[in-house]
């Protein structure tokens, strides 16, 4: 939505402004230069970038206009699957935790949080790293580093889209100026014709210079900015998973394994301790027998 508006604001100070001063609406509307300036710009877009790239920015384009980013409610998500996960490994033991981590889509755990269900990435991530800690005697160190590296691949990858817009809106500005010489090209075949006719042509091939800064700094660029916001709040929630896992890797109980999650949430975003304290009660229900949250630590606790 604010994308659209940011939008609806530039565009109405454009137009209203340019009318204003006296100009002629219309004499902007020449649809031949916004095709060469567009056409030649997603061409050179193509060139330049990797199929997979090119469709990963469509993506990001949904996302940044969605603003597809993670909610209070997503992170609560993430925090109680993790809490139940945790507990059931503790209180449990391996065997019975293995069979939810090798087939999530048919755990019953999983099913509580239809939203990570569908987040096939970060279900994975979370997976794959319940799975280290239940098979592999690595150290806390150890996995740490490995998160890293694979949280900065991830991030990479991420912003592939961003870079690719980046470097599309520096060259949006040159590729306008290609435009406009293409119309002064045409208005000199006419430079026998009158001067009002002559002058008509030369401000239409102006109006490709026009499309080409336009796009690029008030449309291309700042979206962008935007996809690059997106993507990295969406990133947050695995930095959640990592500090959380560590923390329970290196001996802290279940729940305060998530206070260490919970701190790494933005803090516009970032639920209360209560908040988190019934979302783990409501994951706690999983298992009745278990006890409640309370319980289940002081018995972590003995």
């Amino acid at each position: 939505m604010s994308v659209f508006l940011g939008l609806f604001i530039a565009m109405a100070s454009l137009l209203g402004g340019f009318a204003a001063m006296g100009g002629h609406v219309a004499v902007l509307l020449q649809p031949w230069e916004f095709v060469i300036v567009f056409g030649v710009a997603f061409g050179t877009f193509v060139i330049a970038n990797p199929l997979k790239t090119v469709r990963d920015t469509g993506i990001a384009f949904t996302e940044a206009v969605s603003n597809s980013v993670p909610k209070k409610k997503d992170y609560l998500d993430v925090l109680g699957l993790l809490y139940t996960l945790m507990r059931e490994l503790r209180a449990k033991g391996r065997n019975e935790v293995e069979p939810h981590i090798e087939t999530p889509e048919t755990s019953e755990i999983f099913a509580h949080y239809p939203a990570i269900q569908r987040n096939i990435a970060l279900r994975d991530f979370i997976c794959d790293y319940f799975r280290l800690l239940i098979v592999s005697n690595a150290r806390p160190h150890e996995i740490e580093g490995l998160m890293d590296e694979e949280l900065m691949t991830r991030m990479r990858d991420q912003m592939k889209p961003y870079l690719a817009l980046s470097a599309q809106a520096e060259s949006l500005p040159a590729i306008g100026i290609v435009a406009a010489v293409l119309g002064v090209i045409k208005a000199m075949g006419a430079i026998d014709q009158s001067p009002a006719i002559l002058g008509g042509l030369i401000g239409a091939a102006l109006v490709g210079t026009f499309a080409g800064i336009f796009a690029a700094y008030a449309l291309v660029g700042p979206l962008a900015n935007k996809v690059k916001s997106v993507r990295e709040k969406k990133s947050r929630q695995y930095v959640l998973v990592k500090q959380t896992l560590l923390a329970f890797m290196n001996g802290a109980a279940p729940q305060i394994a998530l206070e260490h999650g919970r701190k790494t949430i933005s803090e516009l975003d970032r639920p209360s301790i209560d908040e988190v304290e019934n979302q783990t009660m409501n994951a706690g229900t999983f298992s009745p027998a278990e006890g409640s949250v309370h319980e289940l630590n002081q018995k972590g606790a003995a």
